[in-house]
């Protein structure tokens, strides 16, 4: 499926607390880390195709629908971690979810799956820091106050990534779609929200290290449980 096959949706935009930030040094500065981050991605993300693709049936690269900047949807990437067909039984992961493969769960408590958004943000479909892109279902749910969400690019990470870094363990093992509609996206949207209001350098510089931080913490406290 190419860029034209994706769906075509009202373009949205709005005022920027830091336009030049947001639209120019944003940009360049997402290109240049990049580039420099390319190579060695590279190295990582090699191995980890080749254990996705011997660790269960299917393709290496899980290739989304998301809704993305100016509320243009675009695919976005991530090694498959789940079993081929899962997304067709409920867009949000359990705890204990038995469609996670072996891989999978290594993957996502180190969120080694999100390497190949690196390729997203190469393309511009993505930033490092921004709100993530949701699914279709949810975006074109977007209330106007919440529209403002599709003013920036979407990212790697955000402040809900932060909060919710082991978002699977609030939703449950019961009605994890339901949980995830009442207990998680309405806080979710909020940060969003709020920092699509009031994005700027110093707000990106932050939740980057809080992001690295909090990924370690969680790595660490899995390696505590493990052993």
């Amino acid at each position: 499926m190419s860029r034209e096959d994706l769906p075509k949706l009202p373009y949205l935009d709005g005022p920027l607390s830091h336009p030049f930030y947001s639209r120019v040094v944003k940009r360049a500065l997402d290109l240049l880390l990049a580039l420099i981050l390319l190579i060695p991605g590279l190295l990582l993300m090699v191995p980890l195709a080749v254990w996705v693709k011997l660790d269960s049936p299917g393709p290496v690269f899980y290739r989304a629908v998301r809704g993305g900047y100016h509320n243009q949807p675009f695919r976005i990437f991530k090694f498959r971690s789940m079993v081929v067909g899962a997304d067709r039984t409920g867009g949000t992961t359990a705890k204990n979810d038995s469609r996670v493969t072996r891989a999978g769960r290594v993957m996502r408590k180190l969120k080694l799956d999100e390497l190949p958004q690196l390729f997203n943000i190469l393309r511009g479909d993505m930033s490092f820091v921004g709100p993530r892109p949701e699914l279709l279902l949810y975006t074109n749910r977007y209330t106007k106050e919440q529209q403002c969400i599709m003013w920036v690019r979407p990212g790697v990470t955000d402040r809900s990534s932060i909060e919710y870094i082991s978002q699977d363990e609030i939703v449950g093992e019961e009605d994890p779609v339901g949980n995830f509609e009442r207990l998680v996206l309405p806080r979710k949207n909020r940060l969003r929200v709020e920092y699509a209001r009031n994005q700027s350098f110093s707000l990106d510089w932050k939740l980057f290290w809080e992001t690295i931080a909090g990924v370690f913490r969680k790595a660490e406290n899995a390696a505590k449980e493990k052993g």
